[in-house]
C-alpha cells in the first residue's frame, strides 16, 4: 500500500486494537500482506522501504527473516482473538520476495494458514524480479501453494531498463512467464512503467507488444513518478534528465489502454487490465474496496475496522521489537466516518464499477454532474446511479476525486 505520514498515536506494546475495530473484524474480506524488504541492488527510481545487504547493518538478515515474519503472524492471531477470519488473499511484496528461498516464503504462508485458515480458492501471490527465479524455483513456489505471480518487467528495451537501474535483461520476463505457466501458476501479472526519460512511443509500443505476447493474463502499467530522495530524483533535479511530460504520459496511457483492449484485456482499475474477472488481483481489490488486512514486516501497513497502523521501518528495529515480545507497530490512527468515506471515494472511483452517487455529499453530487458535462464521468442508464470514470476521466482521476470530495 502507499506510504502515509508516520505521525499518529503510539501502538500499544502488545499491539491491542480498539474495541470498535475488533468488533468489525471478520465482517469484511481479510487479507495478509507480507513485506520482504530485501533487494540485490537499489533501483534509481524506487523509494520503497527496501535494503541491500550493505544497508542492513547488525540485527537483521535474510536468513532469519522468515522466523520473524512467522512471529508477527502469531501476534496478529493473538491481537484479533478468536474471531473466525479466514484469509482470502496473501500477497508477498517488496523489495524482492524471491531473494528468499521458496521454502522460507512457504513457511510464512503455512503460518498464515495454520493461524487463520485460508478461504476456499484463496489467492496467494508473490512478486518476483525476473533475474531471481528460474524454472525450478517457480515449480517450488507453486508446490508451496502460490497461485499467482507478478513479474517486474518494466520495459522490453535495454536502454530504458538501464536508466531505471533494472538488472534483468530484455526477454527474461517473457521466459519467466513461460516457466510460471509450465509450473502451473493460475495467473501471471507483468508490471510495466511508462514515461522513463529517453523512452519513445516505439519503445513503449514494443514493451506492450512483448507483454501481450507472453500470454500473461494481467498487466499493470504505471507512469514513472520521480520521487524525492532517489537517484533518479537527484538527476532530474540537477537537470541531467527531464521531468516526465504530462501530455506524453497521457498519450502512453491511451496507447496502453488501446493495445491491451485490442488484445482481449479489460481495464478494471485505472492502472490495471485483466483477461476476464478471474484474472483480476483479488488482493489489490481488497484494498480498493475497503477490506481489512494485516501487513507483516518492516514498514508494512495494516487496516482493521477503521484503525490503520504501520510498523517500524528498519529490519533491525523490527527484529528487535519481536525479540522483546512486543508489537513492531510504530504508530496508528483511527479513521472517523468522514475519513473512511473519503478513502472509499478515493479508491473505489478508480474502479471500472465506480461509486454510488449516494455516497457523495450534496456538493459532491453537484460536482459529479459537472464532471459528466465535462466528459470526465460517464452518462446514461448503464451507469445505474453510479459515478463512473470515462477514459478521459481516468487520465484526471485524482482531480475528479478532489472535486467530488
Amino acid at each position: 500500500m502507499p506510504a502515509v505520514a508516520l505521525d499518529g498515536d503510539p501502538v500499544p506494546a502488545d499491539g491491542a486494537l480498539p474495541a470498535a475495530a475488533l468488533a468489525e473484524a471478520g465482517t469484511r474480506p481479510f487479507g495478509v500482506y507480507v513485506h520482504v524488504p530485501f533487494c540485490a541492488t537499489r533501483c534509481g527510481y524506487c523509494d520503497f522501504n527496501t535494503y541491500t545487504a550493505a544497508e542492513l547493518g547488525n540485527g537483521a538478515s535474510r536468513s532469519s527473516y522468515a522466523d520473524q515474519a512467522v512471529q508477527e503472524v502469531r501476534l496478529a492471531r493473538r491481537v484479533l482473538g478468536g474471531a473466525e477470519i479466514p484469509v482470502r488473499t496473501v500477497f508477498f511484496g517488496g523489495g524482492t520476495p524471491t531473494l528468499l528461498p521458496p521454502g522460507d516464503l512457504g513457511r510464512v504462508l503455512r503460518a498464515v494458514r495454520d493461524e487463520f485458515g485460508l478461504a476456499e480458492g484463496a489467492e496467494i501471490t508473490t512478486e518476483a524480479n525476473p533475474e531471481t527465479v528460474d524454472q525450478a524455483a517457480l515449480e517450488r513456489l507453486r508446490a508451496e501453494g502460490f497461485t499467482r505471480i507478478s513479474f517486474g518487467m518494466q520495459s522490453a528495451r535495454t536502454h530504458v531498463l538501464a536508466l531505471l537501474d533494472r538488472t534483468h535483461t530484455p526477454g527474461r520476463a517473457q521466459q519467466c512467464v513461460a516457466w510460471a505457466r509450465a509450473a502451473g501458476f493460475e495467473h501471471v501479472n507483468l508490471d510495466l512503467i511508462y514515461g522513463t526519460p529517453g523512452e519513445t512511443d516505439d519503445d513503449w509500443r514494443a514493451s506492450l507488444h512483448a507483454a501481450i505476447a507472453t500470454g500473461a493474463d494481467h498487466v499493470s502499467a504505471y507512469s514513472l513518478i520521480v520521487e524525492e530522495g532517489t537517484r533518479l530524483g537527484a538527476r532530474v533535479r540537477r537537470g541531467e534528465l527531464p521531468e516526465p511530460d504530462d501530455d506524453v504520459l497521457a498519450d502512453r496511457y491511451l496507447l496502453a489502454d488501446r493495445m491491451l483492449s485490442d488484445a482481449g484485456f479489460d481495464w478494471y482499475e485505472v492502472s490495471n487490465w485483466a483477461r476476464g474477472p478471474a484474472a483480476r488481483s483479488a488482493h489489490n481489490n481488497l484494498y480498493w474496496t475497503g477490506g481489512d488486512w494485516w501487513g507483516i514486516g518492516p514498514g508494512a501497513h495494516s487496516h482493521v475496522g477503521g484503525t490503520r497502523w504501520w510498523n517500524v521501518k528498519h529490519p533491525a528495529a523490527y527484529a528487535g521489537r519481536l525479540a522483546e515480545g512486543a508489537s513492531p507497530g510504530q504508530a496508528r490512527e483511527i479513521l472517523d466516518a468522514d475519513q473512511r468515506r473519503f478513502e472509499r471515494v478515493l479508491l473505489e472511483l478508480r474502479l471500472a464499477e465506480g461509486i454510488p452517487l449516494e455516497l457523495l455529499a450534496p456538493d459532491g453530487r453537484r460536482a459529479a454532474a459537472r464532471a459528466v458535462a465535462d466528459g470526465l464521468l460517464a452518462a446514461g442508464p448503464h451507469t445505474r446511479g453510479r459515478a463512473v470514470l470515462t477514459t478521459r476521466g481516468r487520465l484526471l482521476a485524482d482531480a475528479v476525486v478532489r472535486e467530488l470530495t
